[in-house]
């Protein structure tokens, strides 16, 4: 994705499963975007979130943002915390957007519940819609690392190149949160957000 001007509006979904980090990513990008000087505006829709279940944020920033939602087909990024979620969304990106899928699948609540199947190789699926999708383990990430908490830094890392402003902006907002929240986690999250950006790009 080329850089856009302050007129351009960048849209952002993310989506994914409660747990998996996703209104954390969506407050910092939409903090990052807010510190730049865009107009900011974000939606979250969480589905019993403290429970597995399946959460999106729209985020959406540029000189002046009407309405916080994502028209379907103008996502600029799809930020997919989990494969069979992105594949349900995928009909939100623009046709020259970019979809980033983190491989590690969960089941939500109503799949276990036996309300709807789970579908099969929605990697392959996503691919097969023609989008362009960058699909890697963040959660194996993460985990190597020593802390599966950090797939929501990884998977900002590896949007980070495609957004309008330097990656480097969006690293330092979250290196200041964990530096003004929890200091002893600063070094691991600026490794995670490093891995992350090396597997996005």
């Amino acid at each position: 994705m080329t850089a856009q001007n302050k007129n351009d509006v960048t849209n952002i979904l993310v989506v994914g499963i409660g747990g998996q980090g996703v209104m954390t990513a969506a407050e910092v990008l939409s903090q990052t975007a807010l510190s730049q000087g865009y107009d900011v505006k974000k939606t979250e829709v969480a589905g019993m979130a403290q429970r597995g279940g399946v959460v999106t944020s729209h985020i959406r920033f540029g000189e002046k943002v009407l309405s916080p939602a994502i028209p379907e087909g103008e996502a600029d990024i799809l930020v997919g915390f989990e494969p069979a979620e992105s594949l349900r969304w995928i009909h939100h990106l623009k046709p020259d957007g970019v979809a980033m899928v983190n491989l590690d699948e969960q089941e939500p609540p109503v799949v276990s519940l036996g309300l709807f199947d789970y579908p099969e190789n929605p990697i392959d699926q996503i691919i097969a819609s023609g989008v362009n999708v960058h699909a890697f383990a963040a959660g194996e990430i993460a985990r190597d690392l020593g802390n599966f908490r950090l797939v929501n830094t990884v998977m900002l890392g590896a949007i980070s190149s495609y957004l309008p402003f330097d990656a480097e902006i969006l690293k330092n907002a979250i290196l200041d949160r964990f530096r003004k929240l929890k200091p002893k986690l600063v070094d691991i999250n600026e490794k995670a957000f490093d891995a992350g950006k090396n597997s996005g790009s």
